[in-house]
């Protein structure tokens, strides 16, 4: 399991003072205003930065971070993800889990045989859809809904999935 996950990306420095345009990797942009602390990860090290402000702007999160304290800090944080430790991170509810800890899981069929890997989660707006890569090579598109998900175990690093009727079927 992850031990940090990514909240944002600094796209861009904003205005003179050190602010920085992020945008949001998480499912709700608001969560910054709880956030006390971020990790820069400047690709060498993960800096440790304190939140000072933040403010939106349409789909971008405005931050002022202690130390980035003009626009040629900003420029050379431009680039730059930022993390949260798992501790930090939102809380969950009943079968929601994050992305990162799904991605990578073994996919069994509902005997617990081994189909493949989870291997990315693509977000839409009714529901999310597993990408799962089939022992075969072939690319399975699986709706993460309860019909098709049956079980996740992401201690154990498996989910249990029911392929409905139709989704595997060649196309002639």
């Amino acid at each position: 399991m992850e031990d940090f996950f990514q909240v944002g990306i600094i796209t861009s420095p904003h205005g003179i003072n050190g602010e920085v345009k992020v945008f949001p990797t998480t499912d709700d942009p608001r969560r910054f205003k709880r956030l006390k602390e971020v990790l820069l990860d400047t690709g060498k090290e993960r800096r440790p930065m304190t939140v000072q402000g933040v403010r939106f702007s349409k789909q971008f999160v405005l931050l002022k971070l202690q130390g980035l304290e003009s626009r040629n800090d900003a420029e050379k944080a431009a680039g730059c993800p930022l993390f949260v430790p798992r501790k930090d991170a939102v809380q969950l509810g009943k079968d929601e889990y994050f992305v990162a800890d799904l991605e990578g899981l073994k996919a069994l069929d509902e005997e617990g045989n081994p189909l493949g890997v989870l291997e990315r989660v693509i977000e839409t707006g009714a529901n999310d859809v597993y990408v799962i890569r089939l022992k075969d090579g072939r690319e399975l598109l699986l709706p993460a809904i309860k019909q098709c998900v049956l079980e996740v175990d992401v201690e154990a690093g498996y989910l249990k999935i029911h392929i409905l009727e139709g989704l595997l079927d060649e196309t002639v």
